[in-house]
């Protein structure tokens, strides 16, 4: 599903990446730790295409993002990449299936088909009574329930996940760390999920640990 060979990222004088390379299989579940400044999340961002490497390669269910236009890229990583983070990110604006929907109205969907798409995974992630209430009225499980769904409405190829318990409590985390577990065995989804949480890393797959811009 994902190759990923020799990336270096450089800010400034900032080594931040050395040399990362690996692979990441259809439906593995693959969680990435390390202490903080160790790399994880700029690794992410290249994984996931939000930055560009300074140098090697990358390439995604077959295809290698960085060689596309700005304008293909983009819409690749609408249609083939979701993104789960720690803080949700979700427009306090909108109600939860409005937060949810959005990458299928820019994917160019109808309204009516993404919400029944919502509709369809608020109930599988247990949410459907809160389809209609704004982010501040939805506790932080709920509201992670809803970027869960949001990263889901596309049916992409890899979800990406940034300290997405970083924000809950125990049980929340528990019940969310299950929760990527149930969509695998449901969808064969692949995720990559970069982690200070132990019991997460520890369920996945696969652990990779990095140190200073390596995996070791």
């Amino acid at each position: 599903m994902l190759r990923a060979e020799n990336l270096t990222k450089n800010y400034g004088d900032l080594n931040v990446l050395k040399g990362v390379s690996l692979e990441i299989q259809q439906g593995e579940v693959v969680s990435i730790v390390g202490s903080s400044g160790a790399g994880k999340t700029t690794l992410l961002q290249l994984l996931g295409t939000l930055e560009k490497p300074d140098a090697g390669s990358l390439s995604i269910d077959g295809v290698i993002p960085f060689q596309l236009s700005a304008k293909k890229l983009a819409e690749f990583r609408n249609t083939s990449i979701g993104f789960i983070f720690q803080f949700h990110q979700l427009l306090p604006e909108f109600s939860a299936i409005e937060n949810a929907i959005l990458p299928a109205l820019i994917q160019g969907k109808t309204a009516s088909d993404a919400k029944k798409r919502a509709s369809e995974l608020f109930d599988l992630l247990g949410i459907s009574h809160r389809l209609n209430h704004k982010p501040n009225e939805l506790s932080g499980g709920e509201q992670q329930r809803v970027a869960v769904a949001r990263s889901l409405i596309n049916s992409p190829k890899v979800i990406f996940a940034d300290e997405p318990s970083g924000n809950l409590d125990s049980q929340n985390s528990a019940d969310l760390h299950q929760l990527f577990f149930d969509l695998r065995e449901r969808f064969n989804q692949t995720f990559v999920i970069v982690t200070h949480n132990d019991s997460l890393a520890n369920m996945a797959d696969r652990k990779l640990v990095m140190q200073d811009g390596i995996i070791i």
